[in-house]
């Protein structure tokens, strides 16, 4: 073994996301492009010499690879041990739950989420720090520096670690082990949720049905609901991890995810259904008939998280991301609780979780989490809503319909316009954005704005401050529309608008949202002019 200096210069574009850097999969396989960005990593975090860190990912192509070069470059420069997960596997949240259970530096997590995955698709690598949370806006900015001045990096010339065996072995002088990467989020499942209750709820025949899209989460899935719980085999199906998801999208929503919807929409459908995204951090729960809004799940998890164990002392407080409906907030109001409104990205939330503000929180876009890791987690949300039904004995959706009632039906949809040419969509925004001192007063499609504004978040924990983090209109009667250019997509821009109103009539909570809407859409496409300004008819997709 040699520890080696490569020359490197700087490349472009390597500037992190809400959630680690993310590119096409060839271009992470170009020259020295992962190199280049985890020697930024290590700068970023003040190196990594004498430290402990972990390391896994969702088993997306370049994966494997990828995990054997950054272990060289680890052992280059001195970390004195990194935790593999078996076959450079792990979770998004089961990752985070190492990071915290072991007391490490941190974690590196190669993936790109719910992005498609393949040779010719899309992958991704993100720090997250010590409390299992992403790296901060500070840190990815210290990254993002040293991305310009780069000039070299170490690797240890080295045959590749042996991944797939379980236990611990020598890179150099650094101690490298592999883990089971299932085993130790079981046991953490364990302590939150009563899964003695839940093995009779299933064993009463209540039929689960859950899509792991080929995914991390399978293993995890089958692990817990198969073999701990007692749900029959074929209970998770596309169960098995695959490099390109099966040449599917591992988003878990009704577009991408139709074949559970189908399932679950038949006469003789589960009684309960859901599904995990690529890294395992996002979910879509179904009812038999009936499918959860994310923004609508969040809300009813807060309103009924006591009826879990691990939650039975109730909640400190709970948070939202910005462009997530306000159904949370009206749960908070009736229940006395704090409510903290965020920038997109869940690591806006981890202060306030360290902090002991809140207990549970979550975004539009398929999270929600808890402060059991810093992560969001798509099997803990599925979890949960299994316990709430066995302690409630109600349906997916009589236990909504209860909900509306109680709080009202917060109407919400999200908008996404991809792969936008980026000059447009940022002509876009900037048009609105030059407008919204004048919009309160007009009206469009009838409906008279009353407020407009760029979303600012003060952290009430360090201070810290985050401009520029969405435009939000507001109309009278409550209706809203937000506007947001997306960080996740790899090609051109997303543009995503949020849109939403509230019903209070429980003879009118049950309409299609799309209708109940179409006022609400009309008035943002005026404001916007989405077609004028990017040529395009329609969204790509609708949530």
């Amino acid at each position: 073994m040699e520890r080696v200096t490569v020359q490197t210069a700087p490349i472009d574009g390597q500037k992190p996301g809400t959630s680690g850097l993310r590119k096409k999969t060839r271009v992470f396989m170009g020259p020295h492009y992962l190199e280049n960005f985890i020697q930024s990593i290590w700068i970023g975090i003040g190196g990594v010499a004498g430290k402990n860190l972990v390391l896994g990912g969702d088993g997306r192509y370049f994966n494997t690879n990828a995990a054997q070069v950054i272990l060289r470059m680890a052992a280059a420069s001195g970390a004195a041990k990194v935790i593999v997960g078996q076959g450079a596997l792990l979770s998004t949240p089961a990752a985070s739950h190492v990071i915290r259970q072991r007391k490490t530096d941190g974690g590196i997590i190669m993936s790109a989420s719910h992005n498609p995955g393949g040779i010719e698709e899309d992958f991704g690598v993100k720090f997250n720090m010590p409390n299992g949370g992403p790296a901060p806006e500070e840190v990815t900015n210290r990254m993002l520096e040293a991305t310009k001045s780069l000039t070299s990096y170490d690797i240890l010339e080295a045959q590749d670690v042996d991944l797939g065996t379980i236990g611990t072995q020598m890179l150099g002088e650094m101690e490298v082990e592999v883990i089971d990467p299932v085993t130790e989020y079981v046991a953490l499942m364990e302590t939150l949720f009563d899964f003695d209750k839940l093995r009779r709820l299933i064993a009463s025949g209540f039929r689960i049905r859950f899509d792991a899209m080929h995914a991390i989460t399978g293993p995890y899935a089958t692990a817990i609901l198969e073999e701990a719980l007692g749900a029959p085999k074929g209970t998770v199906v596309n169960a098995v991890p695959s490099p390109d998801f099966g040449g599917g999208h591992p988003d878990p929503n009704p577009i991408w995810a139709h074949e559970l919807m189908s399932t679950m929409m038949a006469a003789d459908a589960p009684d309960f259904g859901a599904a995990s995204d690529g890294d395992g951090d996002r979910n879509m729960i179904v009812g038999r008939g009936i499918y959860v809004t994310p923004s609508d799940s969040l809300a009813v998890l807060a309103a009924n998280a006591h009826l879990a164990p691990g939650y039975a002392a109730g909640l400190a407080g709970v948070a939202r991301s910005m462009p997530t409906s306000r159904a949370l907030d009206r749960v908070a109001e009736a229940r006395g609780l704090a409510c903290y409104e965020t920038p997109t990205g869940w690591k806006f939330f981890g202060n306030l979780l360290d902090d002991g503000r809140i207990t549970l929180c979550g975004e539009e876009s398929a999270g929600t989490g808890s402060d059991h890791v810093r992560e969001k987690d798509g099997l803990w949300a599925v979890l949960l809503w299994l316990s709430i039904l066995a302690e409630t004995g109600k349906s997916v959706s009589d236990l909504l319909t209860a909900h509306w009632a109680e709080y009202g039906r917060n109407y919400y949809s999200r908008h996404d316009y991809e792969a936008v040419d980026a000059v447009k969509a940022e002509e876009l925004m900037a048009g609105i954005r030059s407008r919204l001192g004048s919009l309160p007063g007009q009206t469009f499609e009838g409906l008279t704005v009353v407020e407009a504004d760029e979303f600012s978040y003060d952290d009430p924990v360090d201070g810290s401050r985050s401009e520029g983090q969405g435009l939000r209109i507001a109309f009278e009667g409550g209706a809203r529309a937000v506007f947001r250019l997306s960080g996740t997509g790899t090609v051109g821009a997303t543009l995503r608008v949020y849109l939403e109103d509230v019903e209070a009539d429980p003879a009118r909570q049950h309409a299609d949202p799309q209708e109940a809407l179409a006022t609400i859409i009309a008035a943002a496409d005026a404001i916007a002019d989405i077609k004028g300004k990017t040529g395009r008819d329609a969204p790509d997709v609708r949530t």
